[in-house]
């Protein structure tokens, strides 16, 4: 066996550097292919959106199917929900404003420079690198996708190792469509990541944890690739005492329950005062209940991605409950069962303290914590004096507390009685901020993340320009000071 083994690595090395190869290769072949067309027309942009609406919708099933597949069980609702159905979307508000957005755009001039002019043309970065998660495969591998095929780039993508049927499919859908010097999927794992991220790129989307992130960010800046960075973090709930409490129960729940709490802008924990939480927290049980009367065998229910991950999540309970939390499980299901399907029912968990490893790191599952907060100002402390999050939700009917939270907290988006929601609205950004992740997409900011909006300045032939030329005089410093009146 020991003789074996520099034989095995000898090979594995071999097949990383043959990997690696390839994928310089295609990306040569991409940026040579756009370098022949750097600028493609709207006729030629809007042909890869339609053609990409429609292989998606023609695979919609073979979709949902391989995704439950990877999963262990994903709900066929959750992903025509929070895949498809948002991808759809995405595609057809390009289709409907791509070409406007291609526009150039004329600028204002000050007025020491006219009568010449300003104007911004949008222009394509180049070659577009994605990496996409596994929690929500499609979408987060086609929306960004979107935004780079409408600003005109070539894009090479690499989605999650822990998807690989959703991968390999993917790979299959798009790879019949365009050629390898347009879109490009590379499959495969970590060290397949570590290539791809490495790659100088015009510019680099990554999706997924803060941590991966910093080592993506870190292999983009030898190159001086520009990153777009879509990461996580502790996503908070206030629920104010003004807050329709039937409604932000329901909410909150779906919240935390749609694909088991595997989102990047699930609510990670509540703050509430103390008097409060036990009924709150008995009150969100029932609700999951009523969404999901069992949990194991249940179709709607997702299971959690890997058994790596179910342990994880475990861990988190065990560490909290052998700190003083208290745990509220939804349902009745035999555990042995749970485990055999790795579904997790939705978790209250109160009496929590900042010891816990629950209220340290990103949850990413249907565990729910209750933080004690008894003033809204004590909320917002809390919240501020911890790295920026994701997304923040605020439950209540007071606009002036509203107001006051939104002005005062920093965060990547923020939902108002509702949860997730401000992630799907093409017209504005998504995005996080600080340790969350840096930069935005969506709609028209996608479009302009994914490309180069070059200021152009158009100088006229009566330009008063050649009097400040040399040699200065007086005069030339009475023209300035005339211009800088201007100014």
């Amino acid at each position: 066996m020991k003789s074996q083994q520099p034989v095995a690595r000898a090979v594995q090395e071999a097949s990383v550097e043959s990997m690696n190869m390839k994928l310089e290769k295609i990306l040569q072949v991409q940026r040579a292919a756009f370098n022949a067309s750097p600028n493609p027309s709207w006729h030629e942009r809007k042909s890869k959106l339609v053609k990409l609406g429609k292989a998606i919708a023609d695979n919609e099933q073979n979709f949902k199917e391989v995704i439950s597949k990877d999963f262990g069980n994903r709900s066929f609702v959750e992903t025509t929900m929070a895949e498809l159905a948002i991808v759809q979307a995405g595609i057809k508000h390009a289709l409907k404003h791509t070409q406007k957005w291609m526009r150039t755009k004329k600028a204002s001039t000050a007025m020491q420079f006219k009568p010449a002019k300003n104007i911004i043309i949008p222009q394509p970065l180049g070659v577009v690198g994605i990496i996409s998660p596994w929690n929500y495969p499609l979408q987060l591998a086609v929306m960004p996708l979107i935004g780079a095929l409408g600003a005109g780039n070539r894009i090479m993508l690499k989605p999650s190792e822990y998807t690989p049927g959703f991968s390999e499919l993917l790979k299959s859908v798009l790879g019949e469509i365009f050629l390898d010097d347009e879109i490009y999927v590379a499959t495969g794992g970590v060290k397949v990541a570590q290539a791809f991220s490495a790659l100088a790129f015009d510019h680099l989307l990554f999706t997924g944890s803060t941590n991966v992130g910093r080592i993506v960010a870190g292999a983009a800046a030898k190159n001086l690739t520009p990153v777009t960075l879509e990461l996580g973090g502790k996503s908070p709930v206030i629920v104010d005492d003004s807050a329709n409490m039937k409604l932000a129960i329901s909410r909150i729940t779906n919240g935390k329950t749609i694909n088991a709490g595997q989102t990047c802008v699930a609510p990670d924990y509540l703050l509430m005062p103390q008097g409060r939480i036990d009924d709150f927290a008995q009150a969100l049980i029932k609700k999951a209940e009523i969404f999901y009367p069992t949990f194991a065998d249940n179709p709607d229910y997702t299971s959690i991605i890997a058994d790596a991950h179910y342990a994880r999540l475990q861990n988190l309970l065990e560490d909290a409950q052998a700190k003083g939390a208290t745990l509220r499980v939804a349902g009745t299901d035999d555990s042995q069962l749970l485990a055999k399907q790795r579904r997790i029912p939705l978790t209250v968990v109160t009496n929590t303290t900042p010891e816990m490893k629950i209220m340290q790191e990103e949850i990413f599952g249907p565990l729910l914590p209750i933080v004690a907060s008894e003033t809204l100002e004590n909320s917002m402390d809390y919240i501020q004096k911890r790295d920026r999050p994701l997304a923040l939700y605020w439950f209540g009917e007071d606009k002036a507390k509203r107001d006051h939270v939104l002005n005062n907290t920093i965060s990547g988006g923020v939902s108002i009685n509702e949860t997730a929601w401000h992630v799907v609205q093409e017209d504005i950004p998504f995005g996080g901020v600080g340790p969350s992740g840096m930069g935005s997409y969506h709609g028209e900011h996608g479009f302009q993340t994914f490309s180069h909006m070059k200021g152009v300045f158009l100088q006229s032939k009566f330009s008063g320009g050649k009097m400040l030329y040399p040699p200065y005089t007086d005069k030339t410093q009475k023209v300035l000071n005339m211009m800088r009146k201007f100014m």
